[in-house]
């Protein structure tokens, strides 16, 4: 099969294109026919070894893909049908024709909706949907801050939220406005601006009661002063560049708190691999998604598609900051 190969610490760019054999099947595991694989701004530290978690070379990047089950181990209890649409999260060895996923962590695409736009399904929106419930324990009529909310996590944070009946203030790019706005955005402010005068405004002066902050930075710490009494900033990432330090005398002053969400502990991706453990509350969170989805309260979309072999190409629009939605790779287009 084809796949994209990283074979020794490097640039994303500087990956290959080969044939390779499929993978093995494991136990507990499901080979699926790769249509869709994400591409996101994390593959690149990957493959250069800069991600907290290092797979073993040489592998194949990529950990969120969508497509139709092809077999199934003989120990995986009520296997889905060969044929079956899913999405599905991964260790790695999705940019490929063919992926092997544990069992635990694929889910059938219900019919009636597309099979690209699900490869947000198995990390974007479940890291925007758990940070909000889990940590935040949002409640309808709230006020949530979201900052980049025209990304993957932050756009799916705008529609979490709104699905939970929250009020959203967004954060974006100024000629991405519209998009979080389309998703019932109640406010959207440039990103290049500063923004707790006008969040304070919009919330009557009681500030949110929620920040979903994938940035850090200096974002950070003008958002700890836009929360309000017992609220609670979410950080999730820091593509702002800069891990912020926490004024921690101003959560005694403010009656504020602040959490820290990493979805790749509820897949196995920390130290003790604890997926066994986590399984039963991460299906449970995809299937309240997949049933907002149905419902159309979300609408995760493809920015873009791109055969394998221009792998490159789906990056840079990435990195580039020019996507709107999520960016796929192809494996099986010419």
């Amino acid at each position: 099969m084809r796949a994209v190969l990283c074979e020794s610490w490097r640039e994303f760019d500087a990956l290959e294109l080969k044939d390779i054999p499929p993978p093995p099947m494991r136990s507990g595991g499901v080979r699926i026919r790769v249509e869709a694989a994400g591409v996101s701004f994390a593959t690149q530290l990957v493959v250069a070894g800069k991600y907290q978690r290092k797979p073993p070379l040489p592998f194949t990047p990529g950990t969120e893909i969508a497509g139709t089950v092809i077999e199934s181990a003989p120990d995986v209890p009520d296997p889905l049908p060969p044929g079956t649409r899913v999405f599905a999260v991964l260790d790695w060895g999705g940019m490929a024709e063919e992926a092997v996923a544990d069992a635990i962590h694929v889910v059938p695409i219900p019919d009636g909706l597309p099979l690209e736009p699900a490869v947000a399904m198995p990390i974007s929106y479940p890291t925007a949907a758990s940070a909000l419930l889990w940590r935040t324990r949002l409640s309808p009529g709230q006020w949530v801050l979201v900052h980049g909310a025209a990304a993957g996590v932050g756009l799916a944070g705008v529609e979490v939220a709104r699905a939970l009946g929250a009020r959203v203030i967004a954060r974006c790019g100024g000629a991405k406005r519209g998009i979080p706005l389309a998703r019932g955005a109640d406010l959207v402010l440039d990103s290049a601006a500063p923004f707790r005068d006008a969040v304070r405004e919009a919330t009557g002066g009681t500030g949110v009661a929620a920040v979903l902050d994938t940035l850090g930075g200096p974002v950070f710490d003008e958002s700890l002063r836009c929360l309000g009494d017992g609220g609670t900033l979410v950080t999730i990432g820091f593509a702002a560049g800069g891990i912020p330090q926490l004024p921690v005398n101003l959560l005694l002053l403010k009656n504020i708190a602040v959490a820290g969400l990493n979805w790749g502990t509820y897949v196995g991706w920390s130290p003790g691999d604890n997926r066994q453990l986590h399984a039963p509350r991460a299906r449970a969170l995809w299937g309240q998604l997949v049933q907002w989805w149905s419902e159309g309260a979300l609408r995760p979309e493809v920015h873009a598609g791109f055969p394998l072999a221009q792998f490159r190409e789906a990056m840079a629009e990435v990195s580039g900051r020019r996507a709107s939605g999520r960016v796929v790779l192809r494996p099986h287009e010419a």
